[in-house]
């Protein structure tokens, strides 16, 4: 019997101290008592005491949430409808088109896409601020869950369609009671993916943008321009500890889900 080589895992396990131990050198510098990067004086929650006393900052995290709930929202309703529409139509050709342009919007550079939109928005007169910025973020966010969508349609047997009509259902009911229900996986995959997007984007947020109004991500590279503190630390940090609730929270719901599509077809 073959040993199996520790590479693998060596390889595996540096990939994650690369990945993740600047976050934590982060984290650990967001109680340092000191007020700098250098050297750890002592352990303090001073920095966080004072990011919450920041009114302003507080309004910027409210709105970048608002943003995202939003955005995230509105893109999986219309890349649900988006994935619907090219999975039953019936010309490849065109099928194949609407397959491309959704791809070539995931892969186009984010400077690309901010200037286009702020281009855009200053053709049709459209103000820069929660608008531009909400509107930005749906447009990139649809053609991700497109994508999250599409494989469960593509996977989903025409004869549950056919099934359901043959009982009375009508188109509705076909939709929300069959169609709907086996999607869901890629459903909240899409929802969760375009929430994260919109929190993490920062090179269209940037363009799109105005006075007034600002996201967290444009705001931390203004504070960080103008030099280190120990602020941006503990917002970095209360940052990755919500991404991470988010990827629980999506773990759990897709797990459960699971266990309900195996119930399901336990009793057919």
């Amino acid at each position: 019997m073959k040993k199996k080589s520790l590479w693998p895992k060596v390889y595996l396990a540096f990939v994650f101290i690369v990945l993740y131990a600047p976050i934590f050198y982060l984290t650990f510098y967001s109680f340092n008592s000191g007020g700098t990067m250098n050297d750890f004086e002592g352990f303090t929650l001073d920095w966080y005491k004072e990011l919450f006393q920041d009114t302003r900052l507080l309004i910027i995290v409210l709105n970048t949430i608002i943003i995202a709930l939003l955005s995230a929202a509105i893109s999986t309703i219309i890349g649900v409808l988006g994935a619907l529409a090219i999975v039953y139509m019936k010309k490849r050709a065109a099928k194949n088109a609407l397959l491309s342009l959704n791809n070539v919007l995931i892969v186009s550079p984010d400077v690309i896409i901010g200037a286009s939109f702020l281009i855009l928005f200053t053709i049709i007169g459209i103000k820069l601020g929660f608008t531009s910025v909400l509107l930005s973020h749906v447009a990139f966010s649809i053609p991700i869950v497109v994508i999250m969508v599409l494989p469960k349609l593509q996977e989903m047997s025409l004869s549950l369609i056919d099934a359901a009509r043959d009982l009375g259902a009508s188109h509705w009911d076909v939709l929300s009671k069959v169609i709907l229900p086996y999607i869901s996986p890629g459903i909240f995959a899409g929802f969760f993916l375009a929430l994260t997007y919109s929190l993490d984007d920062f090179a269209v947020t940037f363009f799109v943008t105005g006075n007034g109004f600002t996201t967290l991500s444009v705001e931390i590279y203004s504070l960080a321009r103008r030099g280190i503190s120990l602020n941006i630390n503990a917002l970095s940090t209360l940052l990755f500890l919500f991404t991470i609730l988010l990827v629980i929270g999506y773990y759990f719901i897709t797990k459960r889900n699971g266990r309900t599509a195996g119930a399901g077809g336990g009793n057919e």
